[in-house]
């Protein structure tokens, strides 16, 4: 923007001075046209006055006939009197006249010329500055300082340069600002899985020292023990897993292959891996919406995602209870309801239920915090988006994925 008035001040400011240069020089032609016909007329004038001096008799038509009849205009007679009429004015005042114009012509045109030198020179010297800033500043950012105010420049045809510079510098910020941020994230994740790790790989060892020190025991004794183990390695399976999704998604090195499928067969497909669960605890899951409905994704990743909400869900759920699915879509999404029956959540685990490694109140022991994070990231990475409400012992996961 500022750019743009500064070239309009430049564009007035040259026609000001085009309008300006162009009258006098008009003014001045003016005024030496008249000077000469001033000049000629008066010199006319006095041959006229002696003409009629020295001959009364003559009218005042033949005089005039006589000065305007060009008859003989070929014939130079002023060479007898030592004058060149196609190079030299009888009129001496008008050769005066001439140098004096052509003097003030000069010094119009030089004046001119040095106004047109000195903006050049002071056009440059303001490149010059302009550069040696922008210079400091690269060397600036090549230390690392990206706290610069490179908009605060006089603006002028580096303006692009200075552009493309600032651009540049807010890049390298927000990269160092993200690159101490994911050093931070790195730093907590690792805390995190060390943390997640150390109890069953406790319980492991505990159980393992059960064995060793009791050689004795019996073999329902020693099969309870290495259920646990069996149990314990598992959980750390399944977190080692999960946690490589996560730090696949992290650099972004998964390719979706997305395709049509029908919504019934793709929630189907998601209970699988949870029905056990579900008819552990006597949970019934019913399925509502118009069995021809499809949604492009990638169903392999969604049924992960689904999986783990529906989980979720079927953990947090009464016993003896029902789980609805609810499905539908219209001309902008395709939106998938999950809603159990159990404790509310509240508005402080609400914020960050989604969070890696977050556990809430209720959550089981055997909880990493890390399903439903895996579910957001699968979600969003395939366009769709995912929300909570819990209210009235009732908790609703909404998804919905736009077209």
């Amino acid at each position: 923007m500022k750019n743009k008035v500064y070239l309009k001040k430049i564009i007035l400011f040259n026609i000001l001075i085009f309008i300006i240069l162009t009258s006098i020089f008009l003014y001045i032609n003016n005024r030496e046209y008249y000077s000469y016909i001033n000049n000629y007329n008066n010199k006319i004038n006095s041959i006229i006055i002696n003409i009629k001096d020295k001959y009364p008799n003559a009218s005042d038509r033949e005089i005039m006939d006589i000065i305007t009849n060009d008859n003989n205009k070929n014939k130079n007679i002023l060479k007898n009197y030592g004058y060149d009429i196609e190079t030299e004015s009888i009129i001496i005042d008008n050769n005066k006249k001439y140098y004096n114009y052509l003097f003030i012509k000069l010094s119009i045109f030089i004046i001119l010329e040095l106004t047109i030198i000195l903006i050049y020179l002071n056009y440059n010297n303001r490149i010059d500055k302009n550069i040696k800033k922008i210079t400091k500043v690269i060397d600036e950012i090549n230390k690392k300082n990206y706290e610069l105010k490179i908009e605060d420049f006089t603006e002028d045809e580096l303006s692009i340069l200075k552009d493309a510079i600032y651009k540049t510098t807010l890049t390298l910020k927000e990269s160092a600002e993200n690159s101490v941020k994911d050093k931070i994230n790195i730093k907590k994740s690792l805390e995190d899985i060390s943390h997640q790790i150390r109890t069953p790989l406790t319980s492991i060892l505990i159980n393992i020292d059960n064995i060793i020190d009791n050689i004795s025991t019996n073999s329902e004794q020693k099969e309870i023990i290495l259920r646990k183990i069996k149990r314990e390695a598992l959980n750390i399976n399944t977190l080692v897993e999960t946690l490589l999704k996560l730090s696949r998604f992290d650099v972004n090195t998964i390719k979706f292959t997305r395709n049509n499928y029908l919504l019934k067969d793709l929630i189907s497909d998601s209970l699988e891996s949870v029905l056990p669960l579900a008819d552990l605890n006597n949970i019934k899951i019913n399925i509502n919406g118009n069995d021809k409905e499809y949604l492009f994704c990638d169903k392999m990743w969604e049924k992960e995602a689904l999986g783990n909400i529906l989980k979720n869900a079927i953990e947090h759920s009464y016993k003896n209870d029902i789980i609805s699915i609810n499905y539908e879509t219209n001309n902008v999404y395709s939106k998938i309801e999950i809603i159990n029956n159990g404790a509310t959540i509240s508005k402080k685990d609400l914020k960050h239920i989604f969070e890696r490694f977050y556990k809430g109140e209720n959550s089981s022991s055997n909880s990493f915090g890390i399903g439903l994070s895996l579910a957001k990231v699968i979600i969003e990475k395939d366009n769709g988006k995912i929300s909570v409400s819990s209210i009235n012992n009732k908790t609703i996961f909404t998804i919905k994925y736009y077209k």
